[in-house]
């Protein structure tokens, strides 16, 4: 990974809370860390390579952050139901809890399971984590 991007990621990456997500399974063969540093990864390629005005760091942090919902989603639990629908809100009320979020930040993390929650994120951040979060999830299955 480039050495730019690293920098970027390198407060949350660091940070106890994030380390844990190394021992979240998700998608099957992954980890909630692999998935989340690969989307972040995609999200802040696509920046440098289309040169968008938007502030790396910024996407960078959302994108980390977009699944932070710190619970192993494959133990039984009443709480785990319906996860696909229910962990961006519990990943961005973590999150909130950890991290100053600006509103961009906060769009990335609530809205990033667009279509299979109804709505659709209002930033060009929010869209590309959404966007690039599927490409890393048919990765992280398929791969």
């Amino acid at each position: 990974m480039e050495k730019e991007f690293i920098l970027l990621a390198r407060d949350i990456i660091r940070s106890e809370d994030f380390q844990k997500t190394k021992n979240q399974r998700h998608h099957v063969r992954g980890t909630v860390y692999g998935h989340s540093l690969k989307v972040a990864y995609l999200c802040y390629r696509h920046h440098k390579l289309f040169h968008m005005k938007m502030d790396a760091r910024e996407l960078v942090t959302g994108a980390l952050l977009h699944d932070f919902y710190l619970y192993d989603r494959q133990r039984k639990d009443e709480k785990h139901r319906f996860h696909w629908l229910r962990h961006p809100r519990t990943a961005l009320e973590n999150a909130k809890s950890r991290y100053p979020l600006t509103d961009a930040q906060q769009d990335m993390i609530r809205r990033h399971m667009f279509p299979v929650t109804p709505v659709p994120p209002k930033t060009k951040a929010g869209w590309l984590v959404c966007f690039y979060d599927k490409v890393a999830a048919v990765d992280d299955r398929f791969g």
